[in-house]
């Protein structure tokens, strides 16, 4: 079994900074991405940032040049620099392992909210 655990969500002003974290642990025998998403009331849930076992990114057009996803040294854990934040960044974030293509697990999610 795998658990993950996030934290770091939030109120913050507009045009603040959030760190999000989530650690997994439990039967982690490799690890294929770590992707962070987020869900907004009443849409769907979206990618919102993506880094592999080799450490390459990708992001979502609305974060690109404000958000940066990293790894921690205990490669286990997945960070989520968030800069510059806009009301529209408001959601559920949710932390998703992918030990394979198709096998991956979720997080419970953190709130951020950003609102003045």
């Amino acid at each position: 079994q795998v658990q993950l655990v996030e934290s770091g969500g939030g109120l913050v002003q507009p045009g603040g900074s959030l760190r999000l974290s989530c650690a997994a642990s439990g039967s982690i025998f490799s690890i294929y991405a770590m992707n962070w998403y987020r869900q907004a009331p009443g849409k769907e849930r979206e990618l919102v940032a993506t880094i592999t076992s080799g450490d390459s990114t990708n992001y979502a057009d609305s974060v690109k040049g404000r958000f940066t996803v990293s790894r921690g040294n205990a490669r286990n854990t997945v960070y989520l620099q968030m800069n510059s934040l806009k009301p529209e960044d408001t959601a559920m974030y949710y932390c998703n392992l992918k030990l394979t293509k198709v096998l991956n697990y979720w997080g419970q999610g953190t709130q951020v909210t950003v609102s003045s």
